[in-house]
């Protein structure tokens, strides 16, 4: 058989990279359970007219038919069956919430871990199938606003431990723009939107032009658009700037009230990882946005654009008696992986979950071995026994190679000891309650600013 191509946009981690993997999922696993939001796991597949309703991305679904399947097919199947592979976890979680709603209790709280597919052009940061990390919280009619705090605080808390470039969250807030935009003169407000979208990538004269010739804005009313999109700060502050531009309207009054509550509420979670800030000129470009917006970006790879983005919506899903509005933000793991394992910043401590390679001193002792390693796993130590009887010297490379920090050995007498193998300290030690410390037992992961050539431990 000859070597396979690999296929662009299909990352496989090897081993250590699915370590540091693991470890961040568990990390937010945990994190998210200790607030109470349940697992769920949705089906690949969803119907094809239902991931297209809006229109947006129909050139990025994977479109599954069956490999004999023909135009003539007898199946029955109609036109409208057809079905795709989801491209996010937002459209699966709007018709999971319709048909298990008589089952679920509400508020209800979910996080979701899946792989996603999106048919567009690979890249580095953008992937065809990828990881993707979800949280949502669903109400019946009604949402309360204090949820949209709460899932930022629950992203901040998720970040905060673990060893990732610093990550930034900018929020803003649907209603404040649209009151500001409204209080100014703006009629056509998703079209300012559209443009004010764009400054991260023109000059501000460039912008000024747009909205003079695609939205009809022009003078002081552009002035204070752009006034207002420039405004940004890490505490409450903001709020003065924006009273300051002296632009009033019902709803810019409430969404600034919303975006306080949000930026004061994720406070006591900042660190030197992890900050929230209001930034004015985030919108989101998704037209069902209706409270606070989330974006994410993280340090030194602001050109991956936002990694951990989402917002409230009202209007997740109806049956036409019933609304579910949800808040909900999302982060791309893979996306933020793979630039951090191309450019070797990001790496476990070891290759394997092994922390103890149990010696074995000839096949006939394997059994005694085997006895150590059995004693070793029941108190929650990860240990394999060495795949043979060869010198000493060569176990402990096994062992070395592959980051595993300690080799046990039996002696003929019955004794045991345990030798950490970074220091080459050896000490007696029982299998019935020797233990590793805390930092060894599992692999931890490491960012590392300037790439290392070591192995991976």
């Amino acid at each position: 058989m000859a070597r396979p191509t690999a296929l662009s946009g299909f990352p496989e981690w090897l081993p250590e990279q699915r370590i540091v993997e693991q470890v961040v999922l568990d990390r937010m696993r945990a994190t998210f359970e200790s607030w109470g939001y349940s697992s769920i796991e949705t089906r690949a597949v969803e119907p094809l007219e239902q991931m297209l309703r809006k229109g947006e991305i129909d050139k990025e679904v994977y479109v599954l038919r069956r490999l004999h399947a023909s135009d003539d097919d007898s199946s029955g199947e109609s036109p409208g069956s057809a079905l795709g592979l989801h491209f996010d976890l937002t459209v699966p979680l709007a018709r999971y919430v319709l048909e298990h709603g008589g089952h679920l209790h509400f508020p209800f709280k979910r996080y979701q871990i899946q792989k996603v597919w999106r048919g567009e052009r690979p890249q580095e940061g953008r992937y065809r199938e990828f990881l993707q990390v979800d949280i949502d919280v669903i109400d019946v009619d009604t949402l309360a606003f204090h949820h949209e705090v709460e899932v930022a605080q629950v992203m901040s808390e998720a970040f905060a431990g673990l060893p990732l470039p610093a990550l930034r969250m900018q929020v803003n807030n649907r209603h404040l723009i649209e009151g500001f935009y409204r209080g100014v003169g703006v009629l056509d407000v998703p079209a300012v939107m559209r443009v004010i979208d764009k400054l991260d990538k023109v000059p501000e004269d460039t912008i000024r032009d747009l909205l003079a010739s695609e939205v009809a804005v022009t003078g002081a009313a552009a002035d204070l658009i752009l006034a207002f999109a420039g405004i940004s700060a890490d505490d409450s502050s903001f709020a003065d700037r924006v009273v300051a531009l002296g632009v009033s309207d019902p709803l810019l009054d409430q969404g600034l009230e919303e975006l306080v509550r949000v930026v004061d509420g994720t406070a006591p979670l900042r660190s030197d990882r992890f900050s929230v800030v209001a930034d004015l000129r985030i919108a989101r470009g998704l037209d069902y946005y209706t409270g606070t917006v989330y974006e994410t970006s993280m340090a030194g790879f602001e050109w991956l654009g936002s990694v951990c983005s989402g917002g409230r919506y009202d209007a997740l899903a109806t049956d036409g008696a019933t609304t579910y509005p949800g808040v909900g933000i999302s982060f791309g793991l893979t996306r933020t992986l793979g630039p951090l394992f191309s450019r070797g910043l990001l790496r476990a401590t070891r290759s394997v979950p092994t922390c103890v390679v149990v010696a074995v001193a000839d096949e006939g002792q394997r059994q005694a071995s085997d006895g150590v390693a059995a004693a070793l796993r029941a108190r929650g130590v990860p240990v394999e026994v060495s795949p043979s009887a060869a010198k000493f010297g060569k176990q402990i490379r096994y062992a070395d190679r592959r980051g595993i920090p300690f080799v046990w050995f039996v002696d003929a007498d019955g004794s045991h000891s345990v030798k950490d193998i970074r220091t080459g300290v050896q000490v007696d030690a029982d299998p019935g309650s020797w233990s590793p410390g805390d930092l060894d037992r599992h692999p931890r992961i490491l960012f590392e600013p300037e790439p290392t050539k070591e192995t991976p431990r």
